[in-house]
This record gives structure tokens, sequence and C-alpha cells, in this order.
């Protein structure tokens, strides 16, 4: 965006129709607009999305041992262009060497590229210390599950300059309870996911640092007791803050009811856990780790069955739309949802449309027929810098 830039858009927040100019990264005014002007020709603005769960997109993934910097640029430009200003790569289970390997390539993206320093302001690391169950443990391969090392965490963090901001850990794991603190301590997030813990063990983890029960509601048995199961512990602890999947296939709208009034407005995260076959055509696709089928309608699923899913297709303001049609809650409480909400969590600063705050917001259109909401992204401002949504994505 060049110095002097001016956008004339509506804030989500109050409706005011306004003219931002931007200097550099930052928003240097924000005006009234005082000639007539048809609100509804203007694009909505609101502080800029942000994931904490994206795997890759169009048959790349970051947990591949092939990434390049290249096609992380070429990933996060997609993300870009469906609104998204910032996010957490995330690598899910797979052997040492893999992870160390997309771990160093993320770290040498953010060095290289101007537009992955700034929407990759930290990595998440979807297991390996996760169940070993088949149900909990997804579409996670077995090979790689195994317990959790200090050892292992430092050379994360070596690998990626420090980056891993996120970890998605099962506390039934072998060695994870005795080393969440530690990791804890860190500032680093830990996460309860992929999991068929005791109540006590949930409970026990997050009173040792756990903040966060990832993609609650998935990640889980197929099968299990009514009253001795992953949720309750889960909805029921004030500590844990609960991520979820509203694309519409990952949870059904009763149960995102229930997570958002069990856990509040302030304690609900929406992630796309957007797939590497996210974008992908209609068809069957082969990883070293899983075989999965990208479906007519959308879902992503273990190849062979309907049931299992392997990951969303969905964009984040995909699943910010779908929670609103479902629930109810009003598009300024669902944005947040997705956008200050995952960054307070991680410690992160919060955006502002205001003189002086840095430049990252999220513009789009909304539009009602039959009394349902489409949001329509119409680009990404990025720390100053503005990337045109792709009509075609």
């Amino acid at each position: 965006m060049s110095e002097g830039s001016v956008r004339d858009v509506r804030l989500l927040s109050t409706g005011e129709c306004v003219r931002l100019e931007f200097a550099g990264t930052r928003i240097r005014s924000v005006l009234p607009i005082h000639r007539p002007v048809d609100p509804f020709t203007l694009p909505l603005a609101a502080p800029g999305l942000f994931d904490l769960q994206v795997n890759g997109y169009a048959g790349i993934w970051f947990s591949s041992t092939e990434l390049t910097i290249s096609q992380v640029q070429q990933v996060l430009h997609s993300y870009a262009r469906q609104g998204l200003t910032g996010c957490l790569p995330t690598l899910i289970t797979n052997s040492a060497e893999a992870l160390e390997h997309g771990l160093t390539v993320l770290r040498q993206a953010r060095a290289a590229c101007d537009l992955c320093r700034r929407m990759i302001v930290g990595i998440h690391v979807e297991g390996p210390w996760i169940s070993s169950l088949d149900g909990p443990r997804g579409a996670h391969p077995l090979a790689h599950v195994r317990p959790c090392t200090l050892a292992e965490y430092h050379c994360w963090q070596r690998a990626s300059g420090g980056l891993v901001r996120l970890i998605t850990v099962a506390p039934e794991c072998p060695g994870v309870l005795s080393v969440l603190p530690q990791i804890a301590a860190d500032g680093v997030c830990v996460a309860i996911g992929h999991s068929s813990a005791s109540a006590q063990q949930i409970h026990e983890a997050a009173a040792k640092g756990a903040r966060l029960s990832t993609h609650l509601g998935n990640g889980c048995a197929g099968m299990v007791p009514r009253h001795d199961n992953v949720f309750w512990p889960q909805l029921a602890d004030d500590l844990l803050t609960a991520s979820v999947i509203a694309d519409g296939w990952h949870l059904p709208t009763d149960l995102l009811n229930c997570i958002y009034r069990c856990k509040s407005a302030s304690r609900v995260v929406l992630t796309s856990d957007v797939s590497g076959f996210g974008g992908c055509p209609p068809g069957r696709y082969t990883t070293a780790a899983v075989d999965v089928e990208v479906l007519d309608d959308g879902r992503i699923v273990v190849a062979g069955q309907r049931q299992f899913l392997a990951g969303s297709g969905a964009s984040t303001i995909d699943c910010l739309q779908q929670f609103h049609r479902s629930t109810g809650v009003p598009l300024q409480q669902t944005w947040d949802l997705a956008s200050r909400n995952p960054r307070q969590l991680l410690g992160l600063p919060c955006p502002e449309i205001a003189e002086g705050a840095v430049a990252s917001l999220t513009l789009f259109h909304a539009t009602t027929a039959d009394n349902v909401l489409t949001l329509q992204p119409v680009a990404a401002i990025i720390q100053g810098q503005t990337i045109v949504a792709d009509q075609g994505d």
C-alpha cells in the first residue's frame, strides 16, 4: 500500500462510513465521509481475521518433507485473498526429521518474504504427542505418534527460531503432564486435542498450564460414554478456551450452540483447520500419511468411508459465516471469535481501526438473500500491505 493511499469503507463495529488513509504500515486517519454515499456499496471493514490452525492449501502441506519457501508464499497468498491477515501454520504428527524440515522452511520463508513475515506470527505443532488410539488420533499417522520429551520441544524451537507458539497434546500421552508446565512457562500455549484423556487428566493439564481445547468435538472417539468422556471436563473447565471448526460438517448446530453458551463469547475461537487439500477439486489424493477424498459437497474425508473427516476445505471467513448462520450470534460478536479471541489467547496485540493503529484489517461485502447472510472477502490489509481477494477462489 502506497504512502497516503485511502479506502472508503463502512465500519462493522458502528456502521459508520469513513475514509481510511494509510501511511506505511499504519492507519494515518479515520475520517467521516460527509458526501452522500450509499453505505451498502462500500465494503465493510473489521479487524483482520486470524486463524491459529491452518495446514496448507491447494495440494501443499506445511507438514510435507518437500515443503519449499515458494510453496509457503503461495499458500499465504491464497489465505490473504480469502481475507486472512495472520495465522499459525500448522504441522501435524510426523517424523522428527519432517517436523524439523517444516519448521526450518517456515522460519526461512518468514525471513525471505515480507508477506510471510507479516502473516506468520508463530507456528502450531499438532501432535505427535497425541493419542495412539483409532478415533481420537483422527487422520494423524500412528507410526509417528510418540511420547512427549522436553528435548524434542527444544529441537522444534531451534529449528523454527523460537516460532512455535501453540502445541496440541493429549494429556494421557506419556511425558505430557510432566513436561507441560515447562513449555507453558516459556509462553507457549498448550492445547488439549486428539485425546481420550480422563476428566482427572484433563483438569490436571489445565492446572499445569493448558489453555485451549483444539477443535473441541472432533479428534475424539466415535462412540463415548454419556457421562465419562472428554467433552464435559473440557466444557466445564474455565481455564480452557475452545476452538471449533464451524464449516457445517465438523460439528452440528446444537453442539456449536452448547459450546458457545458453556464457554461464553470470550472463550471460543473459530478455526478453519483448513487441509492441504483445501481448494482442490473433488477426487482421491494420496499422502505418505493417509489417503483422502475431496467429496463433491466439499468435505475432506479419510478415503474409503464418509464418517471420519481429514481437516476442512473451508476458509476462515467461511467458518465465521457458517457459525453466524448456525447460532444467530450477531456478526460483530462472531467476528471477534476469529479475530480478537485467538490473538488474545496467544498474548498478541489486537488490531484496531483507529488513527495510528497498525493497518491490519479485512474488507468484505455482506449480502442477505432469503434471510441468509453471505460474506465475500474484498481484500486483506496486512500491516499496510493490500492483497485483493480473488473472486474465483
